[in-house]
Order: C-alpha cells, then structure tokens, then sequence
C-alpha cells in the first residue's frame, strides 16, 4: 500500500477518535476534537500531494479519499446539528450536493468519462472545512452566521457548476 493510501486510511482512523473526544465531556474536549479534525484534514491535502506528485494515484484512493472527506466532514456537520449551533438544512444541502455529485461522477464513469474535481469543488472544500474549524471556537453568533452562509453558498455553486459542466452526461430520455 502506497503513503498515500495509508495517510487516507489514516484519516478514516480519525474519525471515530474525532467523534469520541466530541461526545467525551472533558474541558477541552471541544478543543482536542478540533485538533483531530485539523490533523485529518491536512491528512487530505498530504495525500493527494503525495499522490499526484509520485505518481501513486490508484482507484482505492480515487474512490476512498472522497468517502472518507465527506464522512469526517458530515460527522462534523451532525454534531454542530446536535449542539443546535448549525441547523439542520444547511446540513442537509452539503449532503444532497454530495449524493447527486457522487451519482453524477457514476453516471460519467459509465460514459467512460471521469469527473475530476473542479476549482469550486476545491474552494467548497477548504470553504467548508476552515468554517467547521472556526465553528469550533464558539464564534459570535454572527460569524456562525457567515460560515454557514459561506458553506451554504459555495456548496450551492460548486454543485451547480458539476451539472452545468457535465449536463451532456446526463441523458433524460432514457
């Protein structure tokens, strides 16, 4: 297994550590949940450097890196859901642009097509993820408010844009 592969794996492995220090009630225990979710995120961006720049690009991690992405930062999503500091239909929009984007990259795939991810994808991403860390500092509630207006509107666009670069995927009449 390249290093890669075993930063992805890594991370998956913090996920459920991350997800213990959030529903362990000690002092900081909010704090250390955001280190994991900041070590697991910088897990992402060093393997896919690594990755690309070694040429150990493989279908495991084409299709592990992505589910492991969505899971941390869903996990994160359901717990500031639960805290009622994100409400629930902000949530809900990152999940269904996730699920239709996923499908549509199906569909590609059958069309001998692969759907890399584009430069709003990339922005939704670190979008997503500096907002979730700042939301672990317990911003003031207007703050919270433009992440999760930044959130909401990057998620919005990036998957609009999957749709509009790819509508001839997509064939309505079968």
């Amino acid at each position: 297994m390249n290093a890669a592969n075993k930063l992805t794996i890594f991370r998956i492995i913090l996920i459920p550590v991350f997800l213990a220090l959030l529903y362990i009630d000690f002092p900081v225990s909010s704090y250390a949940a955001m280190a994991v979710f900041i070590i697991a995120g910088l897990t992402d961006i060093a393997d896919g450097y690594i990755a690309r720049r070694r040429g150990q690009e493989t279908d495991f991690g084409r299709f592990l890196d992505p589910l492991a992405d969505k899971i941390l930062v869903v996990a994160a999503m359901l717990w500031f859901v639960e805290k009622g500091v994100m409400p629930a239909w902000v949530a809900l929009i990152v999940i269904i642009r996730e699920f239709m984007v996923t499908g549509l990259r199906l569909i590609a795939v059958d069309n001998g097509r692969v759907i890399a991810a584009g430069l709003l994808g990339k922005i939704k991403t670190v979008v997503t993820m500096v907002c979730l860390i700042a939301m672990f500092l317990e911003l003031r509630p207007w703050m919270i408010i433009v992440c999760l207006t930044a959130i909401t509107v990057t998620t919005l666009v990036s998957g609009v844009e999957y749709f509009i670069k790819n509508k001839d995927i997509i064939n309505w009449k079968k």
